[in-house]
């Protein structure tokens, strides 16, 4: 394969690495240079991809390995090692603590997202939350059980746009 057969077909086949890329990464950023180096170590690999097989698994694998030898690179680097005798990690999580501040202030934005809900919402969310089944719950509220799920489902929806800074937080 000619190095311009190699780029057509690596074009074609990059759009949908830029998902993946998010996956991993998290970070807009980060997943644009995840993708360029992946793509430039295939183009520096190029020779090692046999024709015939499949090129999209292969740019996977790469990336997928970029983004492990990224990562473990970068907690190697984070990592400071005391040399006194009792060898000490300074940083690891291990003697770190938490303050659940974050934790709280989800807890309380959630809260406060689920009391705006409109209790034809609200009762229904919370019961099926709680543990109880969608026919449990259109029993106890005599009402059928697809306006049970309806009504879940846009209580979800609501949440999901008010609690929208949540979607990527660890």
């Amino acid at each position: 394969m000619t190095a311009l057969e190699f780029t057509y077909h690596i074009g074609k086949v990059s759009k949908s690495l830029k998902p993946f890329a998010m996956k991993l990464t998290r970070d807009y950023e980060e997943a644009n240079d995840l993708l360029q180096d992946t793509l430039l170590k295939a183009f520096t690999n190029r020779d090692k991809y046999t024709e015939g097989t499949n090129l999209k698994a292969w740019l996977y694998t790469i990336m997928k390995n970029t983004f492990i030898t990224n990562y473990q690179r970068m907690v190697r680097k984070n990592t400071f090692i005391d040399t006194s005798d009792n060898l000490h990690f300074i940083n690891s999580v291990e003697s770190s603590t938490d303050n659940m501040a974050i934790s709280t202030f989800a807890m309380n934005d959630i809260n406060k997202a689920v009391g705006l809900l409109d209790d034809a919402y609200k009762t229904p969310f919370m019961m099926y939350f709680r543990g109880f089944k969608y026919h449990e719950i259109a029993e106890k509220l005599d009402i059928p059980i697809g306006t049970v799920k309806n009504r879940i489902h846009i209580a979800r929806k609501e949440l999901k746009d008010r609690l929208y800074m949540y979607a990527y937080s660890n």
